[in-house]
């Protein structure tokens, strides 16, 4: 991989991760044009959503603060016997719900019958793939779920406005999430984890909007929602980095610090950016991008599938189209 390489994936990822776009379709996008492969190529991956971590943390760090003070205040108050969920402040009320948001990641685990794979491994399944039709297919899903969420929020907005003088919830939706809430985002987050294409920050947004929630405290919800995972997942890697020492030896150290600079930097960038599209109501932009992308895709790995090789390249795409399946 070179540096150049390094360098725009750095910016897809920065930009995917936050844009309601999908980072892990771009990135298969990207490196699928690129003709980037190889072992070292999955803990690359993960090197750039730490980078994009390091993004969220700078932009919410005071409510990350704030969370991390309330937690050890809340657990303080459940060994005394002073807590008590049906006064739990937003802070409060967030960490739980952010706790159990985060229950449905387990099933990530369960073995898949018949193989030697657990559900998790699917994910990987599906970006060795040479062709890019579950990306593509999964590309027009999200733009079903950003137009729904646009759908759903102008409902919200309708329902509030005419109930603002009553409740203190206002013109825009709820901005407390519920049990129910929380697992609906959560099990969306897996299967964003799953399926290239589909957007992990705009699925979970759609989802919060379908439930009645403010469009911006369900967009802070799923990005802090996602730190943890990714944590996860960079911890799993890196014990595979460790343990395998093919894979430890086809890591490129310089490339990979770049790349997670850039996607640091750029990330950064695109939170501010996505709030200020959610803020203004131009949401219908990536409505319209993720499903000519993925019609797009769709058609490009139909002329592969066809041909044996990649469009981009001319390299044979093989004879499985999902190896390890």
């Amino acid at each position: 991989m070179t540096i150049l390489d390094a360098v725009i994936q750095g910016i897809v990822q920065g930009l995917t991760e936050f844009l309601p776009v999908s980072s892990s379709g771009h990135l298969a996008i990207t490196q699928h044009i690129l003709g980037v492969n190889g072992e070292g190529n999955l803990f690359f991956n993960v090197m750039l959503h730490i980078g994009t971590l390091v993004a969220v943390i700078a932009f919410y760090h005071k409510l990350i603060w704030s969370l991390i003070k309330e937690f050890f205040r809340m657990i303080g108050d459940i060994f005394t016997g002073k807590f008590k969920w049906r006064e739990m402040n937003y802070e409060r009320n967030l960490i739980v719900m952010l706790i159990i948001g985060l229950l449905p990641l387990f099933l990530m685990f369960i073995p898949i019958p018949g193989t030697d794979l657990k559900v998790k491994d699917l994910a990987d399944v599906f970006a060795a793939s040479p062709v890019l039709i579950v990306t593509a297919i999964s590309l027009c899903v999200t733009s079903a779920l950003l137009l729904i969420g646009i759908i759903c929020n102008k409902r919200n907005s309708r329902v509030g406005f005419k109930h603002m003088r009553g409740s203190s919830e206002g013109a825009k939706g709820r901005e407390s999430y519920t049990v129910l809430d929380a697992l609906c985002v959560g099990l969306m987050q897996v299967a964003a984890a799953l399926l290239p294409g589909i957007s992990r920050s705009g699925s979970t947004l759609a989802v919060g909007e379908m439930r009645g929630i403010n469009k911006q405290k369900a967009l802070d919800y799923t990005f802090v929602l996602g730190t943890p995972a990714i944590i996860a997942a960079a911890a799993m890697e890196g014990l595979d980095v460790v343990k395998n020492p093919s894979v430890a030896a086809s890591v490129e150290l310089l490339p990979t610090v770049i790349g997670m600079v850039v996607s640091a930097v750029v990330g950064y960038l695109a939170i501010w950016i996505f709030k200020w599209f959610l803020k203004t109501d131009k949401m219908m932009i990536f409505v319209v991008y993720t499903a000519v992308v993925g019609v797009a895709l769709i058609v490009v790995s139909v002329i592969e599938m066809s041909t044996g090789a990649n469009l981009f390249t001319g390299a044979p795409l093989g004879n499985q189209l999902f190896p390890g399946l």
